[in-house]
């Protein structure tokens, strides 16, 4: 067996469709240390998630393109390992920009105060505001200091009008630089809707059938870390759905049409910084179990950074799920290049009328938002009602 040591690259990852760049916040690992394959070799921060990456091989580390606090583009190399496995050119750009917290990828990072870590987007922030950093206790990986660390100390010395500038009227405001995840989430949603001919239409879904289920199964969910919300149940209606209208299950590139063979579903996780939607992959092929158990994993590692690149591309429908939080239904902003997106509202008792009869059930609001240019109202209400008839008969068979 041929045991040639090779060059074998590591490249910045894509943490979801739209990212372009990400900065390296921490290396792991030092040139001349062993590391095992998928075992962590750095941390990056993206516009959406920050993440442990694991190494692509097995092998020495034996250079590092990229220090820490350096911005590299997504698939440029930041690293080489010396290992054995195929032979990978290593004369590719590395397309590093300059960090406007003060690093590049050619030069070093400035140093901190008595071994201080700080992620690139907290420093920018305390840099903007004149923090001293001595003053912060980081909760992020290992004691950094992260974006929230600096934000929730900014808000509570605001309070006592240190941070504060005042008006002519004495009143008292907090000014804080956008962060960059918040600004590209705010560029993606507002090029979405430009993008996009955006309609919306809400379905009421009577929720009996379901609360019955879960009254019945929670307890042996829960102890298997498959928590029964009602998440789980749509994600599947959807999927299942998907699978009999395909024209959902399509995204648009310029004037083609892409119907896609397989259909993965993205589920929102809201972040202290923001979004991130992980995919549930081959959904339609998942017991109500699985999908439960996916939500739960996938929901756990985002909010640990421990989410693989691979588990963040490649959504052909969304669902996203803020109903928890009490509201009653919203109107989703498209996840392109997709064209459809699920919202779920809470699960409220209201009085309906079935059959002339007065009766107070556990009722949601399920909101589709959807491509104008390619799905018509017709299409999007059927759709609309096989999700809700779906849902307002499940029993034990649509758990397989």
């Amino acid at each position: 067996m041929d045991t040639t040591l090779v060059k074998i690259n590591v490249v910045m990852p894509q943490m979801g469709e739209s990212i372009a760049e990400g900065t390296i916040v921490r290396w792991l690992k030092t040139i001349g240390d062993r590391v095992d394959r998928d075992e962590p070799l750095f941390e990056i921060s993206t516009d959406k998630v920050d993440a442990e990456i694991p190494s692509p091989a097995e092998g020495v580390l034996v250079a590092i393109h990229i220090p820490e606090g350096g911005v590299a583009a997504v698939h440029s190399v930041v690293a080489v390992i010396e290992g054995v496995g195929p032979a990978v050119p290593t004369s590719e750009s590395v397309g590093v920009t300059a960090d406007k917290s003060g690093a590049s990828g050619s030069g070093k990072v400035q140093p901190l105060p008595d071994g201080i870590r700080v992620s690139p987007l907290a420093q920018r922030i305390a840099t903007i505001n004149k923090i001293d950093l001595v003053n912060i206790v980081g909760t992020g990986i290992s004691g950094r200091i992260v974006k929230q660390d600096i934000l929730q100390y900014v808000e509570q010395i605001s309070r006592d009008g240190s941070l504060a500038t005042a008006t002519s009227v004495g009143v008292y405001d907090n000014v804080v630089q956008m962060t960059v995840m918040r600004k590209k989430i705010a560029e993606h949603m507002v090029e979405s809707r430009r993008t996009s001919a955006h309609v919306h239409s809400v379905f009421e879904v009577n929720c009996s059938n379901i609360e019955k289920f879960r009254v019945a199964n929670k307890a042996k969910y829960e102890a298997a870390n498959a928590k029964l919300s009602v998440l789980p149940f749509v994600v599947m209606a959807v999927a299942l759905t998907l699978k009999k209208m395909p024209l959902l299950n399509a995204s648009l590139d310029g004037d083609n049409i892409i119907y896609h063979d397989d259909i993965h579903v993205g589920v929102a996780v809201a972040l202290d910084s923001g979004l991130i939607v992980p995919v549930i992959r081959n959904a339609d092929h998942l017991s109500l179990f699985d999908i439960s158990l996916a939500i739960v994993d996938l929901a756990q590692r985002a909010r640990n950074k421990k989410l693989k690149p691979d588990e963040v591309v490649g959504g052909t429908f969304t669902v996203t799920n803020p109903g928890n939080f009490g509201g009653s239904f919203a109107t989703p902003i498209i996840n392109q290049p997709q064209v459809g997106i699920l919202e779920l509202g809470s699960v409220e008792q209201r009085v309906i009328v079935i059959e002339d009869t007065i009766a107070i059930k556990p009722m949601m609001n399920l909101t589709l938002g959807f491509d104008h240019r390619l799905i018509d109202g017709v299409e999007a209400d059927q759709f609309m009602a096989a999700v809700k008839k779906t849902l307002e008969i499940w029993n034990d068979v649509n758990t397989e």
